[in-house]
């Protein structure tokens, strides 16, 4: 679908919201459950992929499947509450709703635990596209005619690049300024307070 109504998409996992605190709590309490050592701490400073891909670092790949639906099902008990905005989050959005356009989350995380989170947080969107990652985004991208697509993560890149949309990186994840710009980010910010006024010289 094309449009030609302004539409931002954005990654969810620091990108808009702080997730270390409530993954890293959501992993204890698997470690708890399970007796299966995991270093939490490690986990949580490369976040952006899929669950899956983090799982096979502690459990035999026969359990990944089970294992990653209890770490889903225990999530809004443990991951939901500790979870900040990050900095400039709902002005962002606001931003691209104040100058007549959509918002739209596109994200790797499963898509309940994201409309969670957004809810909690009082961030509204327009729509929210789960369990997508890197060049699989530009499936949603398309679909909703995003122009835009804002992540930090280099897989972010790749999405929006191949959904055909400016990428605009903020280096509040695991990806530093110069691996996201190595990757193709055709705009780098410090972080989403930069953004309401990328915008408004992008328009």
């Amino acid at each position: 679908m094309t449009s030609s109504v302004l539409t931002v998409g954005f990654d969810l996992d620091m990108t808009l919201i702080d997730s270390r605190p409530g993954i890293k709590a959501c992993y204890q309490a698997l470690s708890a459950e399970t007796g299966v050592h995991i270093d939490s701490d490690l986990v949580i400073t490369r976040l952006g992929p899929p669950l899956e891909d983090e799982m096979v670092n502690w459990f035999p790949a026969e359990r990944i499947p089970d294992i990653c639906a209890r770490y889903r099902e225990m999530y809004p008990t443990h991951a939901i509450a500790p979870t900040p905005a990050m900095r400039g989050a709902v002005a962002a959005v606001d931003a691209v709703h104040a100058a007549g356009g959509r918002a739209v989350v596109v994200t790797a995380k499963y898509e309940p635990n994201a409309k969670l989170h957004l809810k909690h947080l009082g961030i509204a969107v327009d729509a929210v596209i789960g369990d997508l990652w890197a060049e699989q985004k530009a499936v949603a991208l398309r679909e909703h005619g995003a122009g835009v697509y804002v992540g930090d993560h280099t897989g972010d890149v790749r999405g929006a690049r191949a959904a055909g949309a400016v990428s605009v990186a903020v280096a509040t994840g695991p990806c530093d300024e110069g691996t996201l710009r190595d990757a193709g980010a055709d705009v780098v910010l410090t972080d989403l307070t930069e953004f309401p006024d990328w915008l408004a010289g992008h328009r």
